[in-house]
């Protein structure tokens, strides 16, 4: 009974002193630490891309793009990706869904090959209802989209819809049918860019650049396949933040004539060069040290279809390189250039968080990459950076110019309002930009303080039992290290991170089919996940919810099963209920219960 009351008082005791530091100062700012943490883990930005090509299939298409325009762009924007990690699915659509390829991973020039094999082979039909294709690819991002990633949609139709009369669908119910899928894209951030195909000079602009605006892209048209390259540059400029930097366009003559194409420092990751041309041509490359480069060749990528060839640039030392093209007499010749730049902008770090109305902070900003900060550079020539200030309690937006003194941007802002505020620092040239972090403060004074209206010892009045307060400052003290140790244990542990990936394979047990392996990279996991969030939180796989990872030391990772799933590995089964420990390599396999399906599961490092 002693013992028990001992350990109930123990149980309140630690319950008041926890809640004492929430409501304190000291327990506030571990909580703030703790939520800049993750919130600072959710605002790093990737390159990576997951992208659904829609487009109408139907046969009004024969007029509107009788060239086949709309597959020449899409095979030139999967040419235009990264060459590794980038996801892509296609939907063809009419008044239903005809064809449609789900989000594949590119690792390899094979997959994008795949890919543009499947935009090849597309057939068309009758009918035609836009809501059946974008929300179809609202779908197929929804369920299939890469943590991490950044998610988007590119629209190829003329606008028109052509509905089957005889199934009983509306241009009403369509309409709705539409609002609810953009709404679903709104709500997941995914902007749906749209390219009009105008072939015929039929096309439809006003629903098309709709959806572009309401969901935050831009809308664009074409009946030529010469308007791609800038098209095209323009959609991965405004998604991927990227440079895009224009070459004059050349008339051929039959002999080679040469372009500069100048990469301006270490921070390119990669240089696409999109040469249009209704007939063939012929391309040389030569570095900046005067050696000719194999196009192509291991830093050098070429992809061609019939009205492009596409030449990327792989890490590309800085200075000037020369392309030389030889087109034949008379045929024109667009060169587009489009940057890659592994770049961040960063914030100097703000002391306090707290100020009073009229009080001034200083503002400074910087480019980095890979992690360390750009020296002076033309980068910060050419850009113009604003600090960008949001009134929390008003919702009141404005911007304050800011000036490049050659390595970083600088500025003030002053406090005008008891009002708490949120800023960033955005920094844009003509063609991209970044935009670092926002951090919030708070111009409403004592915040902290005691509150308004509260009542303490009078100044002389003799406070009781005054040991208290030495004991209870001393007490107080441990107690904030002890429960700030353990916060920040709990904080780190909750953002540790993965490394590697993890492939999965599910083999069917009535046909004994096996499906291709899915690569799945974790970097962009914290703490832990479980094996459903791999699986795209597919219905029929909810068990595997109870299959959870976490990291472990030396670049492992700790499997615990709490699920009714057997693990085996090595052929025998596996009591993982504690935790399993894998190591580069390590391939285990569960026999689901409610489903007849077997899961292979193989860690990468």
């Amino acid at each position: 009974m002693q013992q028990h009351c001992y350990r109930q008082s123990l149980r309140i005791l630690t319950v008041m002193m926890v809640f004492w530091l929430l409501v304190s100062g000291a327990g506030a700012a571990i909580y703030g630490t703790a939520a800049a943490a993750a919130k600072g883990a959710q605002t790093q930005q990737s390159s990576l891309i997951d992208a659904v090509l829609v487009t109408d299939i139907s046969n009004s298409m024969n007029t509107s793009d009788k060239d086949k325009v709309g597959n020449e762009a899409m095979k030139m924007f999967i040419d235009m990706l990264s060459a590794r990690g980038d996801k892509v699915g296609i939907v063809g659509y009419t008044d239903k869904v005809q064809r449609e390829k789900a989000l594949l991973e590119i690792k390899s020039p094979q997959d994008k090959q795949d890919l543009k094999d499947f935009i090849d082979g597309l057939d068309r039909g009758p009918y035609t209802d836009i809501a059946v294709g974008v929300e179809e690819a609202v779908k197929v991002l929804q369920n299939g989209a890469e943590p991490g990633h950044e998610p988007m949609i590119v629209l190829l139709a003329d606008g028109n819809n052509d509905l089957n009369k005889k199934a009983g669908q509306s241009q009403s119910e369509s309409d709705q049918k539409l609002g609810e899928a953009v709404k679903e894209a709104k709500t997941a951030g995914i902007p749906i860019y749209t390219i009009g195909l105008n072939a015929d000079g039929k096309l439809n602009k006003a629903p098309l650049e709709d959806l572009a605006n309401q969901t935050g892209a831009k809308s664009f048209s074409t009946s030529s396949a010469d308007d791609l390259p800038q098209i095209l540059s323009e959609i991965f400029a405004s998604h991927l933040k990227l440079k895009i930097v224009p070459i004059k366009s050349m008339t051929g003559t039959g002999s080679f004539q040469e372009v500069t194409v100048n990469v301006p420092n270490a921070s390119v990751l990669e240089a696409n060069i999109s040469i249009m041309s209704s007939k063939p041509i012929v391309a040389e490359l030569v570095n900046p040290s005067g050696g000719k480069v194999g196009i192509p060749s291991k830093a050098v990528l070429l992809s061609k279809s019939k009205s492009y060839s596409l030449i990327k640039l792989l890490t590309p030392v800085e200075g000037d390189w020369k392309l030389r093209v030889k087109g034949a007499a008379k045929d024109k010749i667009d060169i587009n250039l489009i940057f890659n730049y592994d770049l961040k902008l960063e914030m100097d770090q703000i002391a306090s968080k707290s100020y009073n109305p009229g009080d001034e902070v200083k503002i400074g900003a910087y480019l980095t990459s890979n992690g360390q900060k750009l020296p002076n550079d033309e980068l910060y020539k050419t850009m113009n950076a604003v600090l960008i200030v949001k009134d929390i309690d008003s919702g009141d937006t404005k911007q304050i110019k800011l000036n490049s003194t050659g390595d970083r941007f600088e500025g003030k802002f002053s406090f005008s309002k008891a009002h708490d505020y949120e800023l960033k620092v955005r920094a844009e040239d003509k063609s991209f930009y970044r935009e670092s972090a926002p951090v919030k403060l708070s111009a409403k004074g004592n915040a902290g303080g005691k509150a308004a209206g509260t009542t303490g010892p009078k100044a002389g009045e003799e406070k009781p039992f005054p040991w208290l307060v030495v004991a209870g400052s001393a007490i107080a003290l441990a107690v904030i290290a002890a429960v700030a140790y353990f916060i920040a244990s709990a904080v780190k542990k909750a953002n540790l991170g993965f490394v590697g990936q993890i492939v999965i394979e599910i083999r069917d047990e009535n046909t004994n089919e096996k499906s291709f392996p899915q690569y799945k990279k974790l970097t962009a996991f914290k703490g832990k996940f479980n094996l459903h969030q791999l699986l795209q939180l597919a219905p029929e796989l909810k068990e595997t919810e109870k299959i959870v990872f976490t990291p472990a030391k030396g670049d492992r990772i700790t499997l615990r099963n709490a699920s009714d799933a057997p693990i085996e590995k090595s052929g025998r089964v596996i009591d993982a209920a504690a935790g399993l420990e894998l190591k580069s390599g390590d391939r285990v396999s569960l026999s689901l219960q409610h489903i007849d399906k077997t899961i292979f599961i193989e860690y990468l490092v």
